[in-house]
């Protein structure tokens, strides 16, 4: 199936929520078994487990609007196994390789951030059905943002080796951070004019915390983008061929 030529707005904006947390959730689901120690690595576990669950919310809602317009029978899983790369609208830095486990811990700080602010908006949106899911959303992306700025700041803050690989994950992933805050037309259709303000609280919060682990901020490089126009990088497709074998090799296959 594919969606690259819906007009919706919230249709489209659907998509992207449920794309960036389906695969931030696939990306950390990568570790399970393999965290530095066995707390760390659970919890990171059940921020997978939390991230597909949103994604999972966002995309029924947008299943179900897509089959009211068009008579075609969509569920989520229809959203997440059966669309091709060019159909998702994630942005870039969620797709990219975990790396190391600060560089993880990094992305996921700059992700949970943004969602945290963004979220914060949408609980207020005026489509119900939208703020509930964000609301909902918003509880889990609360410990989110807290487990992985401690973390941010324990390993900024912390030995000159564990130092030197934030600040290598720091230029790595830089490049990718404007695209958050590159907003589209349909998502500046739903946010109004909130979209600036979540620029400005988010930005505020990445550095306040960067700045307090020590961590130096790369001077502007040339932001990567295209993920929410459906141009992604390599990676996504090596994700979605082991994430949808299955569905596509089994159509319709139930547990």
């Amino acid at each position: 199936m594919t969606t690259k030529q819906i007009k919706n707005p919230l249709i489209n904006f659907l998509l992207q929520l449920g794309d960036n947390a389906l695969i931030m959730g696939h990306r950390n689901s990568e570790w399970c078994g393999h965290g530095p120690v066995l707390e760390q690595d659970i919890a990171l576990t059940n921020i997978a487990l939390d991230q597909i669950g949103q994604a999972r919310n966002f995309y029924q809602y947008a299943a179900t609007l897509i089959s009211e317009s068009s008579g075609e029978k969509l569920t989520e899983d229809s959203l997440a196994y059966l669309r091709d790369s060019w159909d998702f609208k994630n942005c870039l830095l969620t797709e990219l390789p975990n790396g190391h486990w600060g560089q993880t811990i990094l992305k996921q700080f700059f992700v949970s951030t943004y969602q945290y602010y963004l979220y914060q908006e949408l609980e207020i949106n005026s489509d119900l059905k939208l703020a509930g899911i964000a609301s909902k959303s918003l509880k889990e992306i609360n410990y989110h943002v807290r487990w992985s700025s401690e973390w941010v700041l324990r390993l900024g803050d912390g030995t000159s080796e564990s130092k030197q690989k934030m600040l290598a994950a720091l230029e790595t992933l830089w490049p990718y951070i404007n695209e958050w805050t590159i907003f589209t037309d349909y998502e500046i259709e739903i946010l109004g004019n909130k979209h600036q303000s979540i620029k400005e609280k988010w930005e505020e919060k990445i550095h306040a915390v960067l700045n307090e682990a020590g961590l130096i901020i790369p001077s502007d490089a040339y932001a990567q983008r295209g993920g929410k126009q459906g141009n992604h990088t390599e990676h996504l497709g090596y994700i979605l061929a082991e994430m949808q074998f299955l569905q596509r090799a089994y159509p319709n296959s139930e547990w």
